[in-house]
């Protein structure tokens, strides 16, 4: 009897999924790939301004050890070293290998490659198809998934949702239980392993950029069956989208990286036009804050000088909480060519030009650093094994995650366009690993009783059912926004103990509403409300994680600002001096004289706070509400310092 292909049930049709999904059928085995929605759909299309590698097109001097350390440093020292070093040398390789599949990257006169400026880098490392990037990557690997469908190697499963896994008597994944969106129905798919590649949980705060889908429901699921979560508190605030009542529109960073300028008037109160506003009356102020990086420093940076800019000194656009973005300045073929998608964008919604007049930004809910914990092995060598079947495997045994997912790669902030790679490096790295895992299992997924999946369908089932019985009188989508509008008032750019304290108790006020939800429609087909309220319930747990382990964290880090806790560099710190200090304390020879004034004791509050904060924050769902704990980040490659950007 020929033995039985391996079967992997990948959810989510973004980048992650699809890169994953190719390279498992290239291994000639089965793959089932869960979309909430069209694959084509996915939230990845989103992705506007580009995609990173060091491969030194304009001769710079880059080089992949620069992009690991401008990530490692872009983070804040958070992420684990050795597997953003192997995904910063593996980046070439994968723009190559997207160029080949035919994404229509912006090229030179001469036919190279095109790249930009992002955030938090001097070099141009930033590959891009125009300002929709994203949608150019998703439609390349659509259709190597597409050829292989042909082949009857892939099923696609769209317009549906994942609801949970299928875990066995010793608490290993055999599969996931799936629900049809049309018709409501309830199903189990039995697999060796399960992937979730599902994105990131923006609707938490309501108002983002992320997509409607992106609930954080499925990563959510999986904590609440038992699998760490990591580093929730740590969410990025994009310095730039529309801002709008309901939904916030990106304006990609790719803005600034092709010379857009940020820009307030120097009198709070001046109401003119902008181009009537002369260069004299405009405060640049990241140019002049941070002339080294300018308009180019990471999101984190440029988010809290908005703010600073906005809220503390009170200089918006006449009196609105808003900056200018301004393009005005570069010819508008230019612009077209290399802005297109985004200038469409501002157009179709503010009905102004950007080729003509500065947009109207301000920050905006963006991405998760922090995701489901996910493990690794290394090679000795300060790379990752990428057979081992630790790679990118949660807690819960026989269960992956990957992309805006996990947690791993980020760590306390997200330089712009590493997204895009992380999201297909941990689909193409997984891939040998989930193989070794299933190859090294004592028993099959065949071997599993049937009432093991059984009674996973009957629990769904009756959740599902207990939720369309729900008859009280609470607004699901009105609680929703209430939840929003908490995380979006106490947890976003500025952070203060007290008002987490208050926000966790307004999110168990919000969890005690829930239980007296109306199911507004309790029909079958088509119908999205118990879907909705189910995945509202695992909003409300998500942000409990957040804003606790966001409480818990007494420290500045990356996107996580506390002022109270704010170490306040010197003006004229070097952090080679810091590196200078470390050697100098292991021989034993600190003294006061060797620094600046006040050097010293920056840097040894500096140390110290790491000491006490360098740490990979991990949720447990326990006795119904998070337990934190606090795990090493590996920091083997580079010497943590302090981030200095001007």
């Amino acid at each position: 009897m020929p033995k039985r292909k391996k079967k992997i049930i990948v959810i989510g049709g973004g980048l992650t999924g699809l890169s994953l999904a190719m390279k498992i059928c290239e291994r000639n085995a089965e793959v089932v790939i869960v979309s909430y929605q069209s694959l084509k759909r996915s939230h990845s299309v989103c992705a506007q301004g580009g995609i990173n590698a060091a491969i030194d097109a304009r001769n710079e001097g880059d080089s992949p050890e620069n992009h690991f350390y401008d990530t490692i440093k872009g983070g804040d020292f958070l992420a684990h070293q050795p597997l953003v070093r192997d995904m910063c040398y593996q980046a070439p390789a994968i723009i190559h290998l997207m160029d080949r599949l035919g994404v229509a990257f912006n090229r030179t006169g001469e036919g190279h490659l095109e790249f930009r400026r992002f955030g938090g880098t001097l070099y141009s490392r930033t590959a891009f198809a125009g300002a929709t990037t994203g949608q150019q990557l998703v439609y390349a690997l659509d259709e190597q998934v597409r050829r292989f469908q042909h082949d009857g190697a892939v099923k696609t499963l769209e317009w549906h949702e994942y609801l949970g896994a299928v875990l066995d008597s010793q608490g290993v994944c055999r599969g996931a239980v799936l629900q049809d969106l049309r018709t409501n129905t309830i199903f189990t798919l039995a697999g060796d392993a399960v992937v979730l590649a599902t994105g990131g949980p923006g609707q938490v705060y309501v108002r983002s950029t992320n997509s409607t889908v992106n609930t954080g429901a499925a990563a959510t699921m999986a904590y609440l069956q038992g699998a760490k979560y990591g580093n929730g508190e740590f969410i990025q605030i994009h310095p730039t989208a529309i801002p709008g009542p309901d939904k916030l529109r990106l304006m990609s960073e790719s803005a600034r990286g092709e010379g857009g300028r940020l820009w307030v008037p120097r009198k709070a109160d001046d109401a003119r036009p902008p181009k009537s506003i002369p260069d004299s009356e405009r405060n640049y102020f990241l140019e002049e804050k941070f002339p080294l990086f300018g308009n180019l420093v990471p999101r984190d940076v440029a988010s809290r000088e908005i703010h600073d800019i906005v809220y503390n000194q009170n200089a918006g656009i006449a009196g609105e909480p808003m900056v200018y973005l301004d393009l005005t300045h570069k010819s508008k073929d230019y612009l077209e060519d290399r802005l297109g998608g985004i200038i469409d964008i501002y157009k179709k919604f503010t009905g102004e030009d950007p080729k003509d007049v500065p947009m109207k930004i301000f920050p905006a809910v963006h991405y998760s650093m922090g995701g489901l914990w996910t493990d690794y092995e290394t090679d000795g060598n300060g790379m990752i094994e990428h057979g081992s079947p630790r790679n990118q495997a949660t807690s819960i045994p026989g269960l992956y995650a990957g992309g805006e997912a996990d947690y791993q790669y980020h760590g306390a902030n997200r330089l712009g366009a590493n997204s895009l790679l992380s999201c297909i490096y941990t689909g193409l790295m997984m891939c040998r690993g989930i193989f070794t895992y299933i190859d090294n299992q004592d028993k099959s997924v065949d071997d599993i009783p049937s009432t093991t999946f059984g009674d996973a369908q009957n629990h769904w089932e009756s959740r599902l059912n207990e939720i369309k019985a729900m008859k009280g009188s609470e607004n699901p989508y009105q609680l929703h926004r209430d939840l929003g509008d908490i995380m979006m008032g106490n947890v976003l750019i500025v952070r203060e103990n007290k008002k987490l304290e208050k926000t966790i108790r307004e999110i168990d006020d919000i969890k005690t509403r829930f239980k007296d939800v109306n199911c507004v429609d309790s029909t079958d087909w088509a119908n999205p409300t118990p879907s909705f309220i189910n995945q509202l319930y695992c909003m409300i747990e998500l942000s409990r994680v957040i804003t606790k382990g966001a409480l818990m964290r007494d420290e500045f880090r990356g996107a996580h600002y506390k002022p109270e806790f704010d170490l306040k560099q010197p003006s004229k710190f070097d952090p080679h001096e810091y590196i200078d200090y470390l050697e100098k304390k292991n021989y034993g020879e600190v003294s006061e004289d060797a620094f600046p004034e006040g050097h010293l004791e920056y840097m040894k509050s500096f140390e110290a706070n790491n000491d006490n904060w360098l740490k990979s924050t991990i949720a447990e769902y326990k006795n119904n509400k998070p337990e934190i704990s606090y795990e090493p980040v590996d920091t083997s490659v580079v010497t943590p310092r302090p981030r200095k950007y001007d």
